[in-house]
């Protein structure tokens, strides 16, 4: 047994005792090669075609894009710019997709118009329409911006941050040559071009028949439906009374008196003026276009020369050419000067203090700045991401 136990450990101390080899004479004799072999060295024509493939990629970022991802669109499929209709974007024409939906039962057209545009104003317009709606995914926005179809930007903006609504934007410019045409020679006070537009474009946009015209600094707290499904009867237009304007604030009762006796014209009233007569607000209208009197340029146009009217009297034109040939609208859609909360809680149609804007021709080139007078409660009516979407 001692025997036994003797050879076992003597062959595990002879096992232990084998030297181990020895690196430095293993390295020195070159037995031994590295890990990982140097890389090669590329020939001298591939780095070239390299670099030439990396300038190439970065002249690409330079080309301007010929297609777009929709919004909304939850395919994410890329659409060609030049195709308007995909995005809901016409320049000047009737769009196919206004059409569509023109002749869907129960759509709220409602239209605006922007000599100088801020998207603040529109995103806030849209967001208190929606918000007040009691069927937003009935409602259908055009807006008539100074750019149109060119300033595709702007559509998207609206749309992210109104990803569900129906929404598009319209040119400007065949509006404008059809009034220019019409003024061409006459005295026109030119700030009262944005009065004149709601009458022109059904002419041009023949798929809007009834509509709500809205300017854009409103605050439309209540609900479009009830709106649009007013009846007009025979007539035209439907407007809320301006009773703090009597008509004898924009024109001398005595020459009203003058021109009545002796003028025979279709639009001159028959029977003497109300000198107290309230005035229509032309911030909020209702429009029925298959009823509307062609002749209401030329209304217009002869009420301005008549009057030789200026500067101070912009819209006196508009308010003799509607003189008894609108249909009164409720109380409940007087248009209220945004004066506090309380008075926004309380008031379905407000209107507030357009911030000060520095604006180019055309509006081309707004840039929006402070309201002078710190009445910002239209803000609170932004929605989500406004700022950093639409700038502050």
């Amino acid at each position: 047994m001692s025997s036994s136990y003797q050879s076992s450990r003597s062959s595990a101390t002879h096992r232990r005792a084998a030297p181990p080899p020895n690196a430095n004479n293993a390295a020195s004799s070159g037995s031994v090669r590295q890990d990982v072999d140097p890389a090669p060295t590329p020939r001298p024509v591939f780095r070239f075609l390299g670099f030439g493939f990396i300038i190439f990629l970065v002249f690409l970022q330079f080309l301007p894009a010929t297609h777009f991802r929709h919004p909304s669109d939850p395919l994410r499929r890329w659409t060609p710019f030049d195709d308007s209709t995909a995005f809901g974007a016409t320049s000047d024409g009737n769009s196919s997709s206004a059409a569509k939906n023109s002749r869907e039962d129960g759509m709220v057209h409602v239209v605006s118009w922007m000599d100088c545009l801020d998207l603040r104003l529109l995103a806030v317009l849209a967001n208190s329409t929606l918000s007040s709606s009691r069927y937003p995914h009935l409602v259908f926005f055009h807006f008539f911006i100074p750019k149109g179809n060119e300033d595709k930007v702007s559509f998207f903006k609206l749309k992210v941050l109104f990803p569900h609504s129906n929404l598009e934007i319209h040119g400007q410019q065949e509006v404008r040559e059809i009034i220019t045409t019409a003024i061409s020679g006459a005295q026109f006070a030119g700030s009262s071009f944005v009065e004149v537009a709601p009458f022109i474009i059904p002419s041009v946009h023949q798929s809007l028949t009834k509509f709500i015209y809205i300017s854009p600094n409103i605050l439309m707290k209540g609900k479009v439906e009830d709106l649009i499904g007013t009846a007009l009867s025979n007539y035209a237009i439907g407007a809320a009374e301006d009773c703090s304007r009597k008509l004898d604030m924009f024109v001398n009762s005595n020459v009203l008196d003058v021109i009545q006796r002796s003028a025979s014209k279709p639009w001159v009233s028959e029977t003497p003026y109300a000198k107290n007569a309230c005035t229509p607000d032309l911030s909020v209208l209702l429009i029925d276009s298959t009823k509307l009197d062609g002749d209401f340029v030329d209304a217009f146009l002869w009420w301005s020369k008549v009057l030789n009217l200026n500067e101070s009297g912009k819209n006196s034109a508009i308010v003799l050419a509607l003189y008894n040939k609108y249909l009164k609208l409720s109380n409940s859609w007087s248009v209220t000067p945004a004066t506090s909360s309380e008075m926004i809680n309380n008031t379905r149609v407000i209107r507030y203090d357009i911030p000060n804007s520095v604006c180019s021709q055309f509006g081309s080139g707004a840039t929006p700045q402070v309201s002078g007078n710190g009445n910002n409660i239209w803000k609170h009516y932004l929605p989500p991401m406004s700022d950093q979407i639409l700038g502050s």
